[in-house]
């Protein structure tokens, strides 16, 4: 069994005996990010049947050209001028190679679209220019795109932004890291930025109530705004609007560890070797959205956007052109797994510079979020 990374450990400790207690946001920083070290850094297998979890693009090509068909749309609506996607978090790369596979087939697109990936990862950049084709390039931060049109594309990265973890008391309080002859969590008062970031979104936690705030996705979503001049911004991940994150039934939380496709609720356990998440809080990133620039296109879960793009009709198609029950039995199966899946992962959709209020994988999409 794999045990904690022993030197990330004691680096982390190390940081708590000289400067004191952490916060959890940077605890959880140095586990998933820390240089060569950190679960996202390190040169673990991560994902997969020989990691830790599966996402959509792992199981089919064909969530890769429906996300590409919607691209297609998004450059149509933009009048066919030549667009620009920026996909953070590439991951295996996987997602990307099959959205560019389908765009290839359409030379007037193609021909004068640029590809860009941020990666937060210098492990899983190295891998991705391994076998990415040459129409992609990196960029370490979106400010170095500034005045793109296009469409900035995340599946599956906002859940795994650092999050602040508060506790209700008598007052709201943050949990800190220390350590004695283990990991001991300590609370401290919230900070004024986190309070703002409850009340703003009128979020009232009731005495003892335990959660996660994501400053990051703030900062996120108003560096996409500032900088992209025209286009579509589409995120994809697990989580929920603001009324049901907050709801009494998650009083403890939405926080979890994954480590060979088993989730457990012990980040401070096989450090630098298990993925932390956190669910996404749409509503902020839709309210954040607004408050830098965007506009509301759409918001449903992932079902329904592959649904509306068209996934159930071109997967039985597919079945009928299978010539073997085996065959006809694995796309079977794959439907199942992406109708499954797309019940747990949300979308949203925003938009930038733009007249157009509808696109078709937001068929069923809430009218708003307001």
């Amino acid at each position: 069994m794999v045990q904690t990374n022993i030197e990330l450990t004691e680096i982390i400790i190390k940081k708590i005996r000289d400067e004191g207690p952490v916060s959890f946001h940077d605890f959880m920083e140095m586990a998933l990010y820390y240089p060569g070290l950190g679960y996202y850094t390190s040169e673990r297998e991560k994902f997969g049947k020989s990691g830790d979890y599966f996402t959509s693009p792992l199981l089919s090509k064909i969530y890769g050209q429906m996300i590409g068909f919607q691209l297609e749309e998004m450059w149509q609506i933009m009048n066919k001028q030549p667009i620009t996607i920026v996909e953070y978090g590439a991951g295996s790369g996987i997602l990307c190679s099959d959205i560019l596979s389908y765009l290839e087939k359409n030379s007037a697109l193609y021909e004068h679209l640029k590809y860009y990936v941020i990666e937060k990862s210098e492990y899983l950049r190295q891998k991705q220019q391994e076998h990415l084709p040459e129409k992609v390039e990196w960029a370490n931060s979106i400010n170095e795109l500034k005045g793109f049109n296009g469409c900035v594309l995340s599946n599956e990265v906002v859940d795994n932004f650092s999050v602040h973890i508060v506790v209700m008391k008598d007052e709201l309080k943050e949990v800190f890291v220390d350590y004695t002859d283990e990991f001991v969590e300590v609370l401290q008062p919230a900070s004024e930025e986190i309070k703002n970031y409850l009340q703003q979104q009128h979020i009232h936690l009731s005495k003892g109530y335990r959660t996660e705030i994501n400053l990051e996705a703030e900062h996120w979503i108003k560096e996409i705004a500032g900088n992209i001049e025209k286009g579509f911004v589409i995120t994809i991940d697990y989580g929920y609007l603001c009324n049901e994150l907050y709801s009494p039934e998650r009083k403890t939380g939405t926080l979890a560890c994954y480590y060979q496709h088993a989730v457990n609720l012990l980040p401070y356990s096989k450090i630098g070797h298990q993925d932390i998440t956190a669910h996404v809080n749409f509503s902020a990133l839709h309210l954040w959205g607004k408050k830098y620039g965007l506009e509301y296109t759409g918001f449903c879960n992932q079902y329904y956007f592959l649904h509306s793009l068209g996934l159930g009709t071109y997967l039985r198609h597919l079945e009928k052109e299978a010539h073997q029950d085996q065959d006809r039995k694995a796309f079977h199966q794959m439907y199942q797994l992406l109708m499954e899946m797309g019940n747990k992962f949300m979308v949203l959709i925003q938009q930038k510079g733009l007249k157009s209020k509808t696109i078709k994988g937001m068929q069923f999409a809430l009218p708003s979020l307001e």
